[in-house]
């Protein structure tokens, strides 16, 4: 069966990036008008200010002297084009302009920023933590202007004026000083390439374990579904699945490409047992979040409560088999991955692991189900290290952008943790909106 041998390039050192996806109406709104100015109000928006007020926030960008600097202020529903996340939607407005600068997002009631070679990475976070500390009952306004005039404080500070000309010795040293900086500065830019080349094949190597294993399995369905059209029908969808996840693990260059392909294997294992109950004469099973132990063990059956070693309990979604084990009070083989030399559960693995273990849970309610459920490792730092606050609260600045290979460059906020710094509005504690 042809469709099933996985590619030659799958081992290929070089490879291609993965186009991303579209947003939508709401969020492609905001970015076709930030294309032309600096504020964009969505007239739908729960905290849009009013027009003699953005025109302030205007002038204000000019004036100050914060360089660049983006404000949208949307509704809460743009969360959902960019996965339920306020902080995807930061996300989506930047890749979407493609512009360096500060941005500055209010989504319904919360507030993210970051910044792209304005700012050193994590400060625009902070900033905006700061302002909205300031300002918790002053308004939307009133925390968005004082963020510019932090952003502007921060770049005229960060310049680092001289008294006097540098000559003879003192211009040799400054010149000995530029080069020792940019020897180590090309130093750690090799460190990282190798380190997020490291990365990569770690979690490709999980990854083409899982094709392997679809197709294995898949395989076996080719000859019994000849008989059944409605087994045929979910085995030929099975087969696409696998065909989607063979073609963007191909492509992938970043580890958060892999999402993708943990998420097309996903629903391939989900044809591949409603062809088999079809096969056995029963009906498909529910669509449910594949078993948390091993995601190849295909969807769960029902939830359970499980503790990791150390750990506190979760509910969590397992196959028949491991929900026996757990109730039984056996611990279930997880699913194992190599990591730094050792093998360790993929729960627990490197932050880096995050979206190709998160592809799997994705469907079933994105970082609002997984934060929940992982634990260790890929909770700290690729599904529960988001710092931010709300109104009222002590929100903590991180960094933004997409999911990291580890290989985020200097003066921007993208290819962090997916972590941006801001609040919420309204989100509990005195200064409520």
């Amino acid at each position: 069966m042809k469709r099933l041998l996985l590619p030659a390039s799958a081992f290929a050192a070089a490879l291609v990036l993965v186009p991303g996806a579209q947003a939508g109406p709401i969020i492609d709104r905001a970015v076709a008008a930030l294309h032309s100015g600096p504020v964009y109000v969505d007239p739908t928006a729960e905290l849009a200010p009013s027009a003699a007020d953005q025109g302030r926030l205007r002038q204000k960008i000019d004036s100050a002297g914060a360089g660049p600097v983006y404000i949208a202020i949307l509704p809460n529903a743009a969360e959902l084009e960019a996965g339920g996340s306020p902080d995807g939607v930061l996300q989506a407005i930047h890749d979407g302009l493609g512009l360096k600068g500060t941005y500055a997002a209010v989504i319904g009631t919360h507030f993210r920023a970051g910044s792209d070679g304005v700012l050193p990475q994590g400060v625009a976070g902070r900033l905006a933590s700061e302002a909205l500390a300031a300002h918790r009952g002053a308004g939307v306004t009133a925390t968005l202007l004082d963020f510019v005039e932090r952003v502007a404080a921060e770049r005229s500070g960060a310049g680092g004026g001289g008294g006097g000309g540098t000559s003879g010795a003192g211009g040799v040293l400054v010149a000995v000083l530029i080069a020792v900086i940019v020897a180590f500065l090309l130093f750690m830019a090799v460190r990282r390439r190798r380190r997020s080349q490291a990365e990569l094949a770690e979690v490709k190597a999980a990854a083409h374990d899982d094709l392997v294993s679809l197709a294995d399995d898949v395989q076996k369905l080719e000859q019994p579904v000849e008989s059944n059209p409605q087994a045929k029908q979910e085995y030929t969808k099975a087969l696409d699945s696998y065909d989607k996840a063979s073609g963007s693990y191909d492509r992938a260059t970043q580890p958060r490409q892999l999402e993708a392909v943990a998420t097309a294997l996903e629903e391939g294992r989900w044809h591949m047992s409603a062809a088999q109950a079809f096969l056995a004469g029963h009906a498909p099973p529910e669509r449910r979040p594949p078993c948390f132990f091993d995601p190849r063990h295909g969807p769960s059956t029902r939830d359970v409560e499980w503790a990791p070693p150390g750990g506190t309990p979760r509910k969590v979604p397992a196959c028949e088999a491991d929900a026996v084990a757990v109730e039984s009070g056996a611990q279930p083989a997880s699913r194992e991955v190599m990591t730094g030399g050792r093998t360790v559960p993929y729960w627990s693995a490197p932050s880096y692991f995050g979206p190709w273990a998160g592809g799997y849970f994705m469907p079933f309610g994105g970082t609002g189900f997984l934060s929940g459920l992982f634990v260790g490792e890929l909770l700290g730092g690729a599904y529960g290290g988001w710092g931010y606050g709300s109104w009222g609260g002590g929100g903590t600045a991180g960094g933004f952008g997409n999911w990291s290979d580890g290989g985020g460059q200097s003066g921007s906020d993208f290819g962090g943790g997916m972590s941006f710094g801001g609040g919420d509005f309204g989100g509990g504690g005195g200064g409520d909106f």
